[in-house]
C-alpha cells in the first residue's frame, strides 16, 4: 500500500516538529531580544529623570529696576535679586540670559528661551517701603512661559524660575528683617498687629506671578501639535517608503505577494539595482505629494489645527517626508531585508527620544543631546514648530531645518546610488542566483 507521502507529493513538515529545531529559534530570538532591550533603554532612559539631567536650559532674566541702591549697598535690589536667582540655581542646570525686556520678548518669540523672569521698574523702592511698616502688599516679579516649546519644557522653566525667585526672596527677606528699625519688629501693645504684618512681609518680601510670554492658539495641543505633525511627516515617509519598496519588488517579481490565502509571484522583470532604486525614489517623490496633502487636510481642515502658514507648512512637510522616504529607499537598497529594521532605528527608535519636541534636549542625558545634532526628527520638529508657533522665523530653527533636509536628501541619493552601482558593477544582480 502506497504511503500518503508518495500519493500526495513531498511529505509536508509539521509545525511542532520544526519548533524543536533550536536553529530555527536562534536568529529571530536574538534579534527580537536585542530590539526589546535597545528600545527599552532608549525610550525609558530619555524620560525618567528630566530634572536630574538638566543642562543649561535657556531662560531669560530681565532686570528693569532702576532705583537707587539701598543705604549701605552698592547695587539696586533688582541687581541683587538677579544675582541671587543665578546663585540659587544649581550650577550648569540653567543658562540664565540676562537681557533687556525687548530682547527677552524677541527670544520668546523665536523659541530661543523656555521662559523669562522680569524684575519690574521701581523694585528697590517697593521693597524699601516694606520696612516702613505701612506696606500691605509685596512687590511682584513676573514669570513668563513659552508654551510653543512644549508644555513640559515651559513647565520646567516656570518651576525653576519660581523656585529661584522664592529662594532669593527669602535671602533678601532675612537681610531686610535684620536691618529693619525696632518699630517694624514684632512686639506687643497697640502696634502688635501692624508689626506682625510687617514681619511676615519682610520675611518673604517678593511675590511671583505667572503669565504666558508668547501665546499660541487654543487648537495647538498645549504646544504638542508641532511634535505630532512632525511625527506624521516622519511616519508617512518611513511607512510609505517601505510600502513602496515592497510593492515595487512584488510587482517586478522579486518577492511573493500574499493576501489572505492567495499567494502569487509575478514573472521576474530583468532590471538593475540602480534602475530599481531610481524607480522607487521617483514613486516616493510622487506618492509623498498625496500623503502630505491628506495629512494637512485631516489635521487642519477636518480637525481644525492652528496653522498660520499653511502653504509653507505643506511644502516643508512634503520635503521632510520625501527626505525620510528617500533615506528609507537608500538603506533598503544597500542592506536588503535587514534595511527595514535599520531604517526603523534611524528614523524612529533613535529619533523620537532625541527630538527635543516633548522633553527638552537640555533635560535628557548627554547621549540624546548628541543624537539631536543629526537625527532627523529633531531637525524637522524645530522647523515645524517655527512654522506653527514662531511666525516661520528663520532663527527659530527653520533655517537649520531646511539645511538639514537638503543634506539628508543629498546623502540619501549619494549613498543609495553609490551602493547600487557598486553591486551592479560587481554583477550582483537580483534576477540571478548568487553563489554561496
Amino acid at each position: 500500500m502506497a504511503s500518503a507521502g508518495s500519493q500526495g507529493g513531498p511529505r509536508q513538515a509539521r509545525a511542532l516538529v520544526l519548533a524543536r529545531r533550536a536553529k530555527l529559534w536562534l536568529v529571530p530570538g536574538i534579534l527580537c531580544g536585542l530590539v526589546a532591550v535597545v528600545l527599552s533603554l532608549l525610550y525609558m532612559g530619555g524620560i525618567l529623570n528630566p530634572t536630574g539631567h538638566l543642562h543649561r536650559l535657556p531662560i531669560a532674566l530681565v532686570n528693569e529696576d532702576q532705583g537707587p541702591p539701598p543705604s549701605g549697598r552698592s547695587e539696586s535690589l533688582g541687581a541683587r535679586l538677579s544675582r541671587e536667582v543665578v546663585a540659587q540655581t544649581p550650577g550648569g542646570t540653567v543658562d540664565w540670559r540676562q537681557v533687556g525686556q525687548a530682547e527677552a520678548m524677541d527670544q520668546l518669540s523665536s523659541g530661543k528661551v523656555y521662559g523669562a523672569l522680569l524684575v519690574p521698574p521701581g523694585f528697590t523702592a517697593d521693597v524699601a517701603a516694606l520696612t516702613t511698616g505701612r506696606a500691605t502688599e509685596r512687590p511682584t516679579l513676573t514669570v513668563l512661559t513659552n508654551p510653543g516649546l512644549g508644555s513640559l519644557g515651559s513647565s520646567l522653566a516656570s518651576q525653576i524660575t519660581q523656585s529661584a525667585a522664592h529662594q532669593a526672596s527669602l535671602t533678601i527677606g532675612k537681610e531686610l528683617t535684620a536691618a529693619a528699625p525696632p518699630a517694624s519688629r514684632p512686639g506687643t501693645g497697640t502696634g502688635a498687629t501692624a508689626t506682625a504684618t510687617a514681619r511676615l512681609l519682610l520675611a518673604d518680601p517678593i511675590a511671583v506671578t505667572t503669565r504666558v510670554g508668547h501665546p499660541i492658539g487654543t487648537h495647538s495641543g498645549l504646544g504638542l501639535s508641532a511634535f505630532y505633525y512632525t511625527l506624521l511627516a516622519v511616519l508617512t515617509g518611513f511607512v510609505g517608503g517601505n510600502i513602496i519598496h515592497n510593492g515595487v519588488d512584488t510587482a517586478l517579481g522579486y518577492s511573493d505577494s500574499e493576501i489572505g490565502p492567495w499567494h502569487t509571484r509575478r514573472p521576474t522583470v530583468p532590471i538593475t539595482r540602480t534602475q530599481t532604486l531610481l524607480l522607487k525614489m521617483v514613486m516616493t517623490a510622487g506618492i509623498m505629494l498625496l500623503t502630505t496633502t491628506l495629512v494637512m487636510i485631516c489635521s487642519v481642515a477636518v480637525l481644525g489645527m492652528d496653522a498660520p502658514h499653511q502653504v509653507l507648512l505643506w511644502v516643508f512637510a512634503y520635503c521632510a517626508s520625501l527626505a525620510v522616504g528617500l533615506g528609507v529607499q537608500a538603506i533598503n537598497a544597500a542592506l536588503g531585508g535587514i534595511g527595514q529594521l535599520v531604517s526603523m532605528f534611524v528614523f524612529i527608535a533613535l529619533a523620537l527620544p532625541s527630538s527635543g519636541a516633548t522633553i527638552p534636549l537640555q533635560a535628557v542625558p548627554g547621549f540624546y543631546r548628541f543624537l539631536g545634532l543629526f537625527e532627523p526628527m529633531r531637525q524637522l520638529s524645530d522647523g515645524i514648530r517655527a512654522i506653527l508657533f514662531f511666525d516661520a522665523r528663520a532663527d527659530a530653527g527653520l533655517a537649520r531645518a531646511w539645511t538639514m533636509i537638503a543634506i539628508a536628501v543629498v546623502l540619501a541619493l549619494a549613498f543609495g546610488f553609490a551602493m547600487t552601482r557598486y553591486y551592479d558593477r560587481k554583477g550582483l544582480h537580483r534576477w540571478t542566483p548568487q553563489p554561496e
